[in-house]
């Protein structure tokens, strides 16, 4: 790569950075391109992307953002991944560790904090982000239905009662 080639690289990662919620730091020594091709697809299935970076452009590109933070995470050979969706990107980068041991999860970055493997594999474990709202959604909808349900009950029985009375006098 010259300097421009190199300049545009590290405007574009920082670019698609800004973007981001997580940034997920794996060390991706010893992975055959077909393994790297497999994780790049799930990536991209989860919403994310990754992406192999010299770790001093890679420095560059962190400069300035809430991910400056993992730039001691930046040694060796290592790749960045990274989602506006931060479940979505460490469930990804964990499932495929766990499917192929040649991929370690260094740690990450869920904004400004810095995380340890471990931190990434429990935010991992979290349900999706859709999953969560639809449970913030039920949980705000509970309390309407059971006070709609509560106040139709007295209606309905003061309406059974004198329909009780009117089926009496009829007789």
């Amino acid at each position: 790569m010259n300097r421009t080639e190199k300049q545009e690289f590290v405007a574009a990662l920082a670019g698609e950075l800004s973007g981001a919620a997580m940034v997920v730091v794996t060390r991706n020594g010893g992975l055959t391109v077909a393994e790297a091709t497999e994780l790049r697809r799930k990536m991209r299935a989860a919403g994310a992307r990754y992406k192999v970076a010299k770790n001093r452009l890679a420095l560059r590109a962190i400069e300035g953002t809430p991910f400056a933070g993992i730039g001691p995470l930046l040694k060796g050979p290592t790749a960045l991944a990274w989602s506006a969706d931060p479940v979505a990107v460490a469930k990804a980068a964990i499932d495929f560790a766990k499917s192929v041991e040649k991929l370690e999860i260094v740690g990450g970055a869920l904004g400004a904090r810095v995380l340890d493997a471990k931190g990434v594999a429990a935010l991992a474990e979290l349900p999706p982000l859709e999953v969560l709202r639809g449970r913030i959604a039920g949980l705000l909808k509970a309390p309407a239905t059971k006070l709609a349900g509560l106040m139709q009950a007295p209606g309905g029985q003061v309406a059974r009662v004198l329909a009780a009375y009117a089926k009496k006098d009829a007789a």
